[in-house]
């Protein structure tokens, strides 16, 4: 299975990826894991990418692609990947495309995990996490047994900066203006599939797992 996983911030590519995993014993490759996996083992583009990083710049797409081309090639990935954060843009994707080709790849699918917006910024703007242990919880959906106290740890809870309503809307409209030309992509490619991501978690994973197998 070599499976691309596209999803707006907040959609739960991360939980359905985690299950992929487990499932089909492939591993699950982001754009961050990759990034902090080259930096570690002092690459030539993993330097590159540390002195972007660490001068608070974008990662140029030359070194983006780089890193997936080095990380793609490894033995592990060999019987299957699950793809997330790259290509998110047309340009990345053709690259994506190259980098397949030479090593004989072909993707099986390019699953996108959709969630309205409005649903997405609630996520965000009740999620809560523990300072001390990173338990995850949810002012609504899943709270902590006492408001503001983990129940793993006895740590204190904390809302991120990021998962503030404005910051989150704003991210959306970024991925929104980056995507819908990559959908349109992987369409005419034959291998796009939409899954409905305000489902149960299980729901979710079921639908994705049906499309894979078709």
């Amino acid at each position: 299975m070599y499976i691309l996983l596209m999803g707006p911030p907040g959609a739960g590519k991360g939980t359905q990826a985690a299950n992929l995993v487990q499932k089909y014993g492939i591993p699950h490759i982001s754009t961050g894991d990759m990034f902090r996996a080259a930096v570690k083992e002092g690459t030539e583009l993993g330097k590159k990418a540390k002195a972007c990083m660490d001068a608070g710049q974008l990662v140029p797409d030359e070194i983006t692609i780089g890193i997936v081309k080095e990380r793609l090639a490894k033995p592990d990935c060999a019987k299957g990947f699950i793809l997330d954060g790259f290509p998110r843009t047309v340009e990345q994707a053709d690259a994506l495309d190259g980098i397949l080709k030479a090593l004989s790849i072909r993707l099986t699918r390019a699953v996108d995990i959709s969630v309205p917006s409005d649903v997405l910024v609630e996520r965000a703007v009740g999620r809560r996490i523990c300072k001390k242990c990173g338990a995850t919880y949810h002012i609504r959906f899943n709270p902590s047994k006492t408001e503001g106290v983990c129940d793993a740890c006895g740590g204190e809870t904390y809302q991120r900066a990021d998962d503030s309503e404005a910051t989150m809307k704003n991210r959306l409209s970024v991925y929104e203006a980056q995507t819908k030309p990559l959908i349109s992509y992987y369409q005419e490619a034959g291998l796009y599939s939409k899954i409905d991501g305000s489902q149960e978690m299980s729901k979710v994973f079921a639908d994705i797992t049906a499309c894979l197998e078709k």
